[in-house]
């Protein structure tokens, strides 16, 4: 008997690619002809303007080999400097039996600590953020800072719902954000 992890089965290895690039010159196109070229594929990805960059985060599965070549190319697309880009070995995100699929829709006049308050109402109730997508932007009719946030979350299946969206919706109306909260739809 060995204290080692097994190894991964044959395509059960993950390489997480992380690229931030200048929105004129997005490396997708190359990111992605890399990783098919390796004989890995894209179990994942997300892409995002944020300000004047571009972020791309790929999630790669192959066979160990596969990924190690990917590994050796991704060095090569980042030789002239242009991107700045990370990657590391991971593994699939486990299966959440015990956790319901939610989602959160917040719109507020924007002020400093929204998100920060959110993030913190979620924790201190321990319900994971499985995705988030913020933004502030200007009311068209009057110009008003506003803020908005699409937040999918992981309830655990042993919590009383019905008064955990009373608790979230109090704590909304203490901070006079217009919230909801309803089961994801698939």
């Amino acid at each position: 008997m060995s204290d080692r992890a097994p190894r991964p089965t044959a395509n059960d290895n993950h390489l997480l690619i992380s690229v931030f690039a200048n929105l004129e010159h997005s490396p997708l196109f190359a990111l992605c002809k890399r990783v098919t070229d390796c004989g890995c594929n894209v179990a994942e990805s997300r892409v995002a303007a944020l300000g004047s960059e571009l972020s791309i985060q790929v999630l790669a599965q192959g066979s160990w080999d596969a990924i190690a070549k990917l590994e050796n190319a991704l060095a090569k697309l980042d030789r002239d400097g242009e991107l700045r880009l990370t990657h590391f070995r991971t593994s699939a995100k486990p299966q959440q039996v015990t956790f319901l699929p939610y989602v959160v829709e917040v719109i507020a006049a924007d002020k400093p600590g929204i998100l920060f308050q959110l993030a913190e109402f979620f924790a201190n109730h321990n319900i994971s953020i499985e995705q988030l997508h913020s933004t502030r932007y200007r009311a068209m009719q009057t110009g008003a800072d506003m803020f908005s946030a699409q937040i999918t979350i992981g309830i655990p299946n042993s919590m009383h719902l019905a008064a955990l969206r009373d608790d979230f919706l109090e704590f909304c109306d203490g901070l006079n954000l217009d919230a909801i909260m309803d089961p994801m739809k698939f």
